[in-house]
């Protein structure tokens, strides 16, 4: 959902050539004729068009851990099958990392083809190939709402139209076609409240994170994603995942689902994913420094004192990216970031003194101590959710910072 490689979208034009082409576009238009259910579908207006919604079920990638929302067009006059996808991005775009980091990467609409054409793999099989289910649900639309709503994508792709600021929470793949269709459709149907109504942001996320088994990258987002996304969302900003959106239409009042079929459904999954979990490894940590604390022996004690330097550096380190986040990004959700509580960015300068016996130096790791106690009481109650398994770190923290003061 959060954006769909270049290398997949960038095809070209359908149904290019000619000769073998033209067997697959009769083919193609006899499916679709013999087809009681998608002839009456399409036949059943002047447009002869079939608008579609599709839904993808996340991948293994982190980009589309979340899922994938697209629109798929049938014209039965051109016999043509055509997917559109936004929420596309390019890695070959200059400065394409910092621009990303910075909340600055443009984003567009792109189309491909259903199927495989003239060598090229088809929105279908290239999801089957990545073990991606897909589920369609035809809507129920008038020969003018059908023609209004492919005019209206084809515009978009112009290149003076095409490219977008985009937004995971607010501005995404799937938010963008439910608005489109929304603001379209005559006597637009009410989307309901698909997941409780208490739901935030972070938990949405968490919910697919956890079973994709994506531990590593929960906690990069938890730390980078600030109090914003503790928000609780409305049911409007509970349909950016595509699975929520999804569930709306078919509960939406009046129907806007004319039928929903399942185009591909996954093979059930045995994996119980990796024991080395962020909370195993700081756990690790922390005894290992335990450990190393209790030793006498000398050249231990000045791989200890190497380590904390590494210790304090990196965590004023990431300190110091948290309040970029937050001040020098259009990021919307990466402000007021708690973990700013425990990652003190003044630490990647005191890092340098962590072993000097000034006074000035044993009353910063005093100050940090205490703010740490208090950080860990206050933890399940402060107004961003922290992730837990960040506790024996900041646990690692303080008994760190505790010893340089009392020794």
């Amino acid at each position: 959902m959060s954006g769909e490689d270049k290398k997949y979208n960038d095809l070209g034009s359908p149904f290019r050539g000619t000769g073998g082409n033209m067997l697959i576009r009769l083919l193609l238009l006899f499916i679709l004729l013999i087809n009681p259910s998608t002839n009456k579908l399409i036949a059943q207006d002047s447009s002869r068009l079939r608008i579609s919604l599709l839904t993808c079920t996340p991948g293994d990638e982190l980009y589309s851990i979340f899922g994938h929302s697209a629109i798929r067009v049938i014209d039965s006059n051109s016999v043509t099958d055509i997917v559109y996808n936004y929420g596309t991005f390019d890695f070959d775009d200059p400065g394409f990392y910092l621009k990303f980091i910075r909340g600055k990467l443009l984003y567009y609409i792109s189309t491909e083809t259903f199927n495989d054409a003239d060598g090229y793999l088809g929105f279908k099989n290239r999801n089957r190939l990545t073990n991606r289910g897909i589920t369609e649900q035809v809507l129920n639309l008038s020969a003018e709402e059908k023609q209004t709503i492919r005019h209206a994508l084809n515009e978009n792709l112009k290149e003076e139209n095409k490219y977008y600021k985009y937004d995971f929470f607010l501005d995404n793949c799937t938010t963008r076609l439910r608005d489109l269709i929304l603001k379209i459709k005559k006597n637009a149907p009410r989307l309901p409240v698909v997941m409780p109504a208490d739901t935030r942001f972070r938990q949405a996320i968490h919910q697919y994170l956890d079973k994709g088994k994506q531990y590593w990258s929960k906690l990069g987002i938890d730390i980078l994603l600030g109090a914003p996304t503790d928000a609780v969302m409305t049911a409007e900003q509970q349909q950016f995942l595509p699975d929520n959106l999804m569930k709306a239409l078919d509960k939406s009042a009046p129907s806007i689902v004319a039928s929903s079929t399942n185009l591909y459904q996954l093979p059930i999954s045995n994996d119980t994913g990796s024991w080395f979990t962020p909370m195993v490894f700081f756990s690790m940590l922390l005894a290992l420094f335990v450990l190393l604390s209790l030793s006498k022996n000398r050249t231990i004690q000045m791989i200890l004192k190497g380590l904390d330097r590494l210790l304090f550096f990196t965590t004023g380190l990431l300190g110091i990216i948290l309040i970029l986040m937050w001040t020098a990004t259009d990021h919307s959700m990466t402000k007021n970031n708690y973990n700013l509580l425990w990652a003190l960015p003044l630490h990647i300068v005191m890092a340098f003194f962590i072993n000097s016996k000034n006074r000035f130096v044993k009353k910063y790791f005093l100050l940090t101590s205490v703010s740490l106690v208090i950080v860990l009481l206050a933890w399940f109650f402060l107004p961003q959710q922290l992730n837990n398994a960040l506790i024996p770190f900041v646990l690692l923290l303080l008994y760190r910072s505790a010893m340089k003061y009392f020794k």
